[in-house]
């Protein structure tokens, strides 16, 4: 069964890092496009950045409001993918999930995906 386990959310405070980990397992990360995800309640799924881009040049962080402080990382020996999380702020504050979709050379947006993980909770205090 293909699955992904998501560790490291936690409480943080404000200008603190974290990292969250997603380990796959039943299928390998390179065979797929897995991004990182945020949901804060009462608003929509929001796109972090994904190991795979269509243009081949690799894991990016597409989402405005975290470029430059949040990284993805992807080590396919371990069949593991990373966000590293700096400067973190008050606004950070959600759900995180790690999301793959097979087969696939992007991450698309919306809520129509392939497998999800279990969601991490990310709190930064002010």
């Amino acid at each position: 069964e293909a699955q992904l386990v998501e560790s490291g959310g936690g409480l943080v405070q404000a200008g603190g890092s974290l990292r969250l980990s997603c380990a796959a397992s039943g299928f390998k990360i390179d065979d797929a496009a897995v991004g990182w995800f945020r949901q804060v309640p009462g608003k929509h799924l929001e796109g972090l950045s994904c190991t795979k881009n269509p243009d081949g040049s690799g894991p990016y962080t597409s989402a405005a409001s975290v470029k430059g402080r949040f990284t993805i990382s992807a080590d396919n020996a371990k069949n593991t993918v990373y966000l590293q999380m700096n400067s973190l702020k008050p606004d950070d504050t959600a759900v995180y999930y790690c999301i793959a979709d097979r087969g696939r050379d992007f991450c698309p947006l919306g809520y129509q995906h392939d497998i999800w993980g279990q969601g991490t909770q990310v709190t930064v205090n002010a």
